[in-house]
């Protein structure tokens, strides 16, 4: 009856896919922020600008004919979807072979270009082909949606722990984020183990809303860090300073965790 009920815009489904789309148009102005770091120096460094630029408008025909022609809606959505992967993970191998290949050192890890920042293409890639591939109302993909929010907060505690590790955790309030990365990641990975009653998703939820509040915090952090910087130029204070939407990864992944803990709070027994 609750399925029945429900708005279309509250469908599973389309909130999964408008979080994908958005967060790919979003990744646009990350890619150039982080890649104007050194003037996108090699040819390929432009290929994820162009590809996150395009994505959300295939993405966005793909949703205005899914009523009339489901077929192009998914396969538009394979398309974009298996193109994510594939490109996440060649960046992950480019970032990497910037120094670490060379040494195969933690020092030389931490230095590298972030490895685990291209990851989240995959992360989304992924997320488009389940939407297509199961049931939206099945627990199977409440659950699947709850792993890569988990997957999210796995790369979150290796790329806030390389990141800080850069100036050697100057700051202790830096430590902060790769608690909060462990917190989410201890609590969420138990309803993917165990059947869950309600009670344990509202803390569930609420450990999530703890953690969105944790990176609007960072973000003020950084961006004051930045808005102070040595530079009279503040687009150079935000390039080459405190990656400003590093900890905007914690409200974003809340938001996908909490479309999976609802669809679990629907599913679960009273």
């Amino acid at each position: 009856m609750a399925e029945r009920s429900r708005a279309g815009w509250l469908e599973p489904w389309l909130l999964l896919e408008g979080f994908a789309l958005a967060n790919l148009g979003f990744l646009t102005l990350d890619i150039y922020l982080a890649h104007s770091f050194n003037e996108f120096r090699k040819w390929p460094e432009y290929i994820p600008l162009y590809f996150s630029a395009a994505a959300p408008l295939v993405l966005g025909v793909g949703l205005a004919l899914r009523s009339r022609y489901m077929a192009v809606w998914r396969d538009l959505g394979y398309l974009v979807g298996w193109a994510a992967v594939v490109m996440g993970l060649t960046g992950v191998v480019l970032h990497l072979n910037s120094l670490f290949f060379y040494e195969r050192t933690l020092k030389s890890l931490t230095y590298s270009a972030p490895f685990i920042a291209p990851l989240a293409y995959t992360g989304l890639g992924f997320l488009l082909v389940m939407n297509r591939m199961i049931d939206p109302h099945s627990r199977e993909w409440a659950e699947w949606t709850l792993f890569f929010a988990l997957g999210g907060f796995v790369g979150n505690f290796g790329l806030t722990l390389s990141d800080h590790a850069e100036n050697g955790f100057f700051y202790p309030t830096e430590w902060v984020g790769v608690w909060a990365s462990a917190v989410a990641i201890g609590f969420l990975v138990v309803p993917l183990l165990l059947p869950v009653l309600r009670g344990f998703i509202l803390l569930c939820a609420v450990i999530l809303v703890a953690e969105a509040g944790v990176g609007i915090w960072g973000f003020v952090l950084h961006a004051t860090a930045n808005l102070h910087g040595p530079s009279i130029h503040a687009l150079k204070n935000f390039t080459f300073g405190a990656a400003p939407f590093a900890p905007l990864l914690f409200p974003n992944l809340v938001l996908l965790g909490m479309i999976a803990l609802w669809r679990l709070w629907e599913l679960a027994a009273e």
